[in-house]
Order: C-alpha cells, then structure tokens, then sequence
C-alpha cells in the first residue's frame, strides 16, 4: 500500500502521536500524584486529589505500553541502544512507577496517618520521577549519546548515569516536570472544587509559566550552544537499514536547520507557546476546561518540537556520529511496518473512543462530601 520510505515517516509520526497521548492522558495522573502532599491539605483532601484521577490511571498507563511497544516493534534499534544505554534511568522510572499501583490500592486501606502519608509520598514520587526522567532523556538526545555501533552491529555505550545528568538535559527535566504539574493542576481544576480547585488554580498558572519559561530557555540553548547533527552522504530513505552506511558531520546549529527547510515547521514550536499562554490565561479567568486543552496543545508543541528539531535523527550518537540512528535506518522491515499500520488504524481509534467514552460516564467533580459518604468505597 505505501513504499518504504512513506512508512517510515508514518511511524515517525505514529510514534510521536503515541508520546503525546502518554504526556496527555498519563501526565495529568502524574501532575495529580506530584501535587497531592501540597494540594491536598488534609487527609480528606488527598484522598479527593487521589479520586479525581483514580477511576482512570489504570486506563491510561495504556498509552506508556503502546509508546514503548511501537518503539520496540518500529524501531528495535532504537529500543535495544536506548534501553541499554539508559538502563539505570528506565529502572528508576519503573522503581518510580511501583509506587502508583500499591500506592492507589492500599493507601486509604488503613487509618494510620503514618502509613497514608507515606503513601502520599510513595504517589509523589510515581509521579515526579518519570517526567523527569523522560525530559532528561530527550536532553541527552539532543545533546548525542556516548555510545557506538561495531561491525557487526553490536552496541556499546560508553558513558555514565551521572553524565546524563548535565545541566542542559536537567533544563529539559524541568520543562518536562513543569508541562506535567502544570496540566495536572488544570485537570484537577476540573474535578475539584473549594479550596482545593483555588490551589490547584495558582500551581497551573506557577508551572504554566515555569514551563514557558524553561522552554523558551531550552530554545535560546540550542539555537546557540548546542551542535545538532547532519547526514553529509548514504542514508538514502527507501533503502534497506543499515546504521553503518552513512556519513555524519556534527554541526553548529542544525538542530535549527528543519525550520529554515520546512515553513510549517515553525508552527510547532508557536503551538507550544501559544498553547501554554492560553493554558494560563483560562486558568486566571476560571475556565478550566480549557485550560486543559490549552496545556495539551502546549505539551504537543513541546515534544514535537524535540521531535521535528532532530527529524530524520532519533538517537544521535556523540562518540561516533556515523553510528547515529535515524528513521531511514534503524526501523523494521517493510512488511512489519505495514501490518503494524493497519493494526494500529484500526486499534487507536477504538482506544480513543473508549477513553473517550470513560471520561464522559465518570465525569463531574469529587467532593469533600464523595469522599465522606463513600468513605469504604473510595480510594
């Protein structure tokens, strides 16, 4: 149905759909989690915070496996380098994502105030950590990555945890954190009311900002001080993958190139300034709703900004450039790619219709009073 090349740019785009609806659906959950020891005042507000997400998270950690699993089955060298290479960080995000499950299940099982505080904070870190993570990740991948290919294909990764933690990759960390905060005070906003919704009103419109800010900051830093990467020769889009058959130049400023070759482009970048700008002026004006939809088209900026900056790269390589991954050549065959297309045409719209459908059946606020008369029930 589609050449090899056409595939290859679909699944680009299939991949960057599947993190954004991550961000989106998953990161509002984890806004919640990292604002419940400060939003929620007391025990019966921690639990209404707790609520307001707990009839969905399940549902949407949907998002994570299909992000992770497009990866591995689009792009299995990408999947098998960055999953080596930043072992210790994926462990983290997933000795983070233990504390959700158990977290959510047995926190308000026991009366103690010791042990649901713990478990607050056990929520807290669930939904701190991984945002962190992933935006530090995407710093490093903008930076390049220490590791190679031999002869044989075979990778080796040469660096260190601690030097994933460099200060512009820790910029990203915080523009990753802010967008996630940020969207979950809005949502929370929606769904809560009272003191709480007051709360959560001033950490949308902190973090809102925060996040521009951080964001415009990562922008100045790339345009200026971080060398992108360019294929100067081999590489051509329909041939088969081979990492190897290519030449790569790092250069000054050619994170900036795609913009210059591509007029629309330049909207992504603006959606996420424009989305952001919206997200806080709807929250100061009480529409929360919108607001929601305003700090979604922010995160979607965001990420496809990291994503159309490094277009056709996907993991650049800084201790040998020719080893970089990039679209054309680090994907699956032509006939894993199709019939994973027409699985996932089909697939992602009943998944967005049931969603859909989920939110519009359990909507409506969760309230001091929910939580008392459903204290046996409730989480």
């Amino acid at each position: 149905m589609f050449d090899y090349e056409t595939l290859k740019v679909i699944w680009w785009l299939f991949v960057g759909v599947l993190l954004v609806g991550f961000a989106v659906m998953d990161g509002h959950d984890m806004g919640v989690g990292t604002l419940l020891p400060f939003v929620g005042k007391t025990d019966e507000e921690r639990r209404v915070l707790i609520n307001t997400v707990g009839a969905h998270w399940e549902g949407n950690q949907v998002w994570f496996v299909l992000g992770g699993g497009a990866i591995f089955a689009a792009w299995p060298l990408v999947y098998a380098t960055a999953f080596s290479g930043f072992y210790w960080a994926m462990m983290a995000v997933l000795w983070a994502l233990f504390f959700r499950p158990v977290g959510f299940d047995y926190r308000s099982k026991l009366a103690s105030k010791t042990w649901r505080t713990s478990w607050d904070w056990g929520l807290f870190i669930g939904g701190t950590v991984p945002p962190i993570i992933f935006g530090v990740a995407f710093g490093n991948l903008l930076q390049g990555v220490p590791f190679h290919f031999s002869d044989d294909l075979r990778s080796t990764y040469t660096g260190t945890f601690w030097q994933l933690l460099n200060p512009f990759a820790l910029l990203a960390g915080v523009i990753s954190s802010a967008m996630i905060i940020a969207h979950g005070a809005n949502f929370l906003m929606i769904r809560t009311e009272g003191d709480i919704y007051r709360r959560s009103r001033t950490a949308a419109m902190i973090f809102g900002s925060l996040a521009l800010l951080a964001f415009a900051a990562a922008g100045v830093w790339v345009m200026n001080g971080i060398a992108g990467y360019v294929i100067t020769s081999g590489n051509i889009p329909g041939d088969l993958p081979n990492p190897l058959d290519k030449t790569v130049v790092v250069q000054a400023g050619a994170w900036m190139h795609n913009y210059s070759l591509y007029a629309w482009a330049k909207l992504i970048p603006m959606i996420a300034f424009i989305g952001g700008a919206l997200a806080i002026v709807f929250a100061l004006i009480n529409k929360p709703l919108l607001a929601f939809i305003g700090s979604s088209l922010s995160m979607l900026g965001i990420i496809g900004t990291a994503g159309v900056s490094m277009f056709p790269f996907l993991m650049p390589s800084s201790t040998n450039p020719n080893s970089s991954l990039t679209v054309w050549d680090s994907v699956s065959s032509h006939m894993t790619l199709e019939l994973m297309f027409f699985a996932t045409i089909i697939f992602l719209p009943l998944i967005v219709m049931y969603t859909s459908w989920a939110y519009k059946i359990m909507a409506g606020k969760v309230t001091l009073d929910f939580i008392k008369n459903n204290d046996h029930s409730a989480y």
